[in-house]
């Protein structure tokens, strides 16, 4: 680490320079990206910080541009949801796991506590095309805004099928892992959820979004159970999203970090260099 802060103090702390510097380190082992992602984070975070500056300035985002964050909610019982939902009133958007026996059932008991807007995730959870359609259809009614990854990831035909007659976003996820994955979906969904443990961090984060745009494609930008450092690197790519789903965070009790700023619902991105990250005392 000494011997990288030393090269980038003279002169390779640039964007290329990492990805440079990154690509070889994907090349060592397949696999692995959660490992990537880490060191590529902390490559980022040094840099923001040997400049001074925090990497959304260094990236050029607006933060003004940030979107609303969904916070996710399992598939429980009647008052384990109420309870969870009390825990998401400092979010806009909620987040629910469907693929169980009666999906409806679920939405209605949310829909008897809240009328915030739902971003469904089925988790390769349905095999029926027909019922998968007409459940699309019944859950745009109920201000459900957009499906993540519906049937089995190898199942591209089904999801093709239900993109070309969906009311709502049909977005891939576990179809979705790497930029090399995008030719083979972008037919298929209407959109991608990048994650950056699965991506191998923010370098191929920024690129998968960049040629998801150049397809016409929706972006939306989600997590793993994260602490706030991931989350806080997430952050950087929602402002060009059309989604965000990073609530990792908010969802675990083991994290070192302080919590990144919630206003409105939307995450606030640090003025400090870097990530801004701040261990908790």
């Amino acid at each position: 680490m000494l011997q990288l802060s030393e090269s980038l103090s003279r002169g390779l702390g640039t964007e290329s320079s990492i990805q440079t510097i990154l690509s070889e380190i994907d090349a060592l082992a397949p696999g692995n990206h959660a490992a990537k992602a880490s060191v590529d984070i902390a490559l980022h975070d040094l840099w923001g910080k040997m400049e001074g500056r925090p990497l959304w300035q260094l990236f050029g985002i607006e933060p003004d541009k940030m979107p609303p964050t969904s916070f996710t909610l399992g598939m429980d019982e009647p008052a384990i949801l109420q309870q969870k939902m009390l825990e998401a009133a400092d979010f806009q958007i909620i987040k629910i796991k469907l693929g169980a026996e009666d999906d409806r059932q679920i939405i209605r008991t949310i829909r008897e506590i809240s009328s915030k807007p739902i971003y469904a995730d089925a988790n390769q959870g349905w095999k029926n095309r027909e019922e998968a359609l007409d459940l699309v259809h019944w859950l745009a009614e109920q201000n459900v805004q957009i499906i993540e990854q519906p049937f089995p990831k190898d199942d591209l035909d089904a999801a093709a099928w239900l993109s070309a007659r969906s009311p709502l976003p049909i977005i891939a996820d576990e179809s979705f892992q790497r930029l090399t994955d995008l030719d083979q979906v972008a037919d298929c969904f209407h959109g991608v959820n990048i994650k950056l443990m699965k991506c191998t961090g923010i370098s191929e984060g920024f690129r998968a979004l960049e040629a998801a745009r150049a397809k016409d494609l929706k972006v939306m930008v989600g997590c793993m159970t994260e602490t706030s450092c991931g989350i806080s690197a997430a952050a950087l790519l929602a402002p060009l999203c059309d989604y965000a789903d990073i609530d990792g965070c908010w969802l675990i009790r083991n994290n070192p970090f302080e919590m990144p700023v919630l206003v409105n619902g939307k995450i606030i991105l640090s003025q400090k260099p870097g990530l801004g990250l701040e261990k908790i005392p």
